[in-house]
C-alpha cells in the first residue's frame, strides 16, 4: 500500500533523518547498545540527513564511507546498512542503497596477544603486590572483560557453586546494570580464581572484591599508567600486553584445555562469531 500511495504520489517519504529517529524509537534492545547506535548513525546522518530514503545514492554513499576514520569506517556502514535493511522491510524503498555495490569490508583485527603461562602471569602478579597481584590473576582466570571484575563485589562470588555473577560493569566513571536477571551472566571459577581473592590484603573490605587505593571503583587508566606498565617492563615480559589481553588469556588457555566454543562463549558473555573470528 505504501508502494502504492508513493506512485501516486502521496506516500508518505521520510528522510534520513527523520527514519533514522523512528527507527531507534521502536529498536527494543539496551540503553547502552541504543547509544552505541546512535553514536554512529550520527555520522552517516550528518552526511545524508536531509536526503529522503529514495533519493540516497550507492556511489554518494561509498564515497562518504571513506571521509570516516577507519577505526569507525566498518561499524558506521553496518549501522546504516542495518537502519536501511528495515526501510526496505516496510517498503519504503526498494532496495537497500548502503549495501548496492558498496564495499564494506571488515577492519584488520588488532593482533591478540596472551600471556604465554600461568608462570609469567605469577611474576607480573608478584610484582604488583598483595593488592593488585590477586586481581591480575583473578582476571585472567575467569575472562571477564575488564569493566566487569573491577565492578565485581564480594556477593557476586559463590563459593559452594564455585561460580562468579556478572550483574554489572564499571567503565568511564559509569556503573551499568544488566537489563533483566536472565542477563546475568554465571562465569565458573576454577581453583586459581577462587584462591584469588584470599590472598588479598585482610584489611580489605567492604562491597567491591577489587578496590582502589582510595577506596572505591579502580581507575583503570590510572592503574594502567602507574602499575601496569611499569610492573611489565620490570619483569620483562614482551611483547606489550594489554589489561584486555588478560581476557584474551583466558579464551587461549581454555581452548587450549578442550573448553568447547559454544561453553566459551557462553562463560565469556560473547557470540559464537566473535570467538571464530578471534581464536580460531
Amino acid at each position: 500500500m505504501e508502494k502504492h500511495r508513493r506512485g501516486r504520489g502521496v506516500g508518505r517519504r521520510l528522510t534520513l533523518d527523520a527514519f533514522v529517529d523512528e527507527y531507534l524509537g521502536q529498536h527494543e534492545v539496551s540503553p547502552v547498545t541504543l547509544a552505541k547506535l546512535r553514536f554512529l548513525l550520527d555520522r552517516s546522518v550528518q552526511a545524508f540527513g536531509g536526503y529522503y530514503l529514495d533519493e540516497l545514492d550507492p556511489v554518494e554513499i561509498s564515497a562518504w564511507r571513506m571521509t570516516v576514520s577507519p577505526g569507525y569506517r566498518f561499524e558506521a556502514t553496518q549501522a546504516l546498512r542495518q537502519v536501511l535493511a528495515r526501510a526496505v522491510v516496510w517498503g519504503m524503498i526498494d532496495v537497500n542503497p548502503a549495501k548496492q555495490g558498496v564495499e564494506n569490508p571488515q577492519r584488520r583485527r588488532t593482533e591478540k596477544r596472551p600471556f604465554e603461562s600461568w608462570e609469567e602471569l605469577d611474576t607480573l602478579a608478584e610484582r604488583l603486590g598483595p593488592r593488585l597481584g590477586p586481581m591480575v590473576i583473578f582476571a585472567a582466570a575467569t575472562g571477564m572483560r575488564p569493566g566487569e571484575w573491577v565492578a565485581l563485589e564480594w556477593r557476586d562470588i559463590d563459593r559452594d557453586e564455585r561460580v562468579a555473577y556478572v550483574r554489572r560493569s564499571f567503565s568511564k566513571g559509569r556503573l551499568r546494570s544488566t537489563k533483566t536477571e536472565a542477563s546475568v551472566r554465571a562465569v565458573p571459577l576454577q581453583t586459581r580464581a577462587l584462591e584469588a581473592p584470599e590472598r588479598l590484603p585482610s584489611g580489605a573490605s567492604g562491597e567491591l572484591l577489587f578496590v582502589a587505593p582510595q577506596g572505591g571503583y579502580l581507575d583503570l587508566h590510572s592503574f594502567r599508567s602507574r602499575d601496569w606498565k611499569p610492573a611489565r617492563h620490570a619483569v620483562g615480559i614482551e611483547p606489550f600486553r594489554r589489561i584486555y589481553d588478560l581476557r584474551h588469556t583466558f579464551a587461549t588457555f581454555a581452548l587450549r584445555a578442550g573448553i568447547s566454543t559454544f561453553d566459551l562463549s557462553r562463560y565469556m558473555g560473547a557470540s559464537l562469531t566473535m570467538i571464530d573470528r578471534h581464536y580460531l
